[in-house]
């Protein structure tokens, strides 16, 4: 079967910009800026356990999951490269905090065992998708709520931990933040999983297998 270019079902989410090929932006150089925090964030947070800056990194890079894509908007400056660098920011810090919190025992393994199986549920759909030509799926707003809730839900949850006075209603919000995060993830997920499966059926055409 011949490789078709990647392409999305349903309309861009980006006000139908057409991504372009510029490298240095403004949103990509953000999108830089939070891909330096995440060893940074493992450095203070592992190495010198300095938990108070390693909350702040955490904190910046939760802030600004946003930014690089509404200036992006805003600018006209979306560009395929910013496309790419958003949710790979986005997946490292997830993912780098979840390690750290679960080696230094702030959550818990099946928390992160939950988390990381939509991860290889999305990489096992990816891989299927690329076998049919496509490229990753545009980013959904489910997904981006779902990022926010759990990037905010991370510095809170180490907050609890260094604190005695509230320690037990700044934890509830914590978990409260990233249990919805995690369900809202998984429904991201999903859906993901769906319009992967519409597009490998169009691939195959009318009357092919399932």
């Amino acid at each position: 079967m011949s490789r078709r270019p990647a392409r999305a079902e349903h309309p861009r989410d980006i006000g139908e910009q057409t991504p372009g090929d510029q490298v240095l932006t403004l949103p990509n150089l953000i999108s830089f800026g939070r891909l330096l925090g995440v060893p940074l964030f493992l450095y203070l947070f592992l190495v010198a356990r300095a938990d108070v800056a390693a909350v702040v990194v955490l904190a910046i890079g939760g802030t600004t999951d946003w930014v690089d894509g509404w200036i992006a908007r805003r600018l006209r400056q979306v560009s395929r490269l910013g496309e790419l660098l958003d949710p790979l920011a986005d997946r490292l810090y997830i993912l780098a905090t979840l390690l750290a919190f679960t080696a230094r025992e702030v959550v818990p393994w099946e928390f992160t065992a939950a988390l990381l199986a939509r991860e290889l549920l999305l990489l096992g759909s990816l891989a299927v998708l690329r076998r049919f030509g496509y490229g990753p799926p545009p980013v959904h707003y489910v997904g981006k709520t779902a990022t926010f809730l759990l990037l905010a839900a991370f510095p809170v949850l180490l907050l609890a931990t260094e604190l005695t006075a509230g320690a037990t209603a700044t934890s509830a919000i914590g978990w409260g933040l990233a249990w919805w995060g995690l369900v809202l993830y998984w429904v991201a997920g999903a859906m993901y999983v769906v319009q992967a499966a519409r597009l490998v059926r169009a691939a195959r055409g009318p009357g092919a297998a399932a």
